[in-house]
């Protein structure tokens, strides 16, 4: 698959998330997403960036960093995956 292939894939699934409401996906599927979205677009995250700790920040940064090891195309595919999997339920 090509990278053009990819970051197609990854754009429609970004338009198919943003039509979502966060009171229908679980706080731990939102964080998920937002941890590959983040890792996709931005890359590895640099902790002294985030110089607001708010807990809802804490929560996200946290996620973010848990998959700091992922690869951007990687990160895309998880979060296609996801989004995917919640157009089966």
């Amino acid at each position: 698959m090509t990278k053009k292939d990819l970051d197609t894939r990854f754009n429609e699934a970004v338009l198919i998330a943003a039509d979502m409401t966060q009171a229908s996906l679980p706080q731990d599927v939102q964080l998920r997403l937002y941890a590959y979205y983040k890792q996709a677009t931005f890359g590895t995250l640099n902790p002294s960036q985030n110089a607001t700790y708010h807990l809802r920040d804490a929560f996200k940064t946290n996620a973010w960093m848990q998959i700091s090891h992922l690869s951007s195309d990687e990160a895309k595919e998880l979060y296609i995956e996801i989004i995917l999997s919640l157009l089966k339920k």
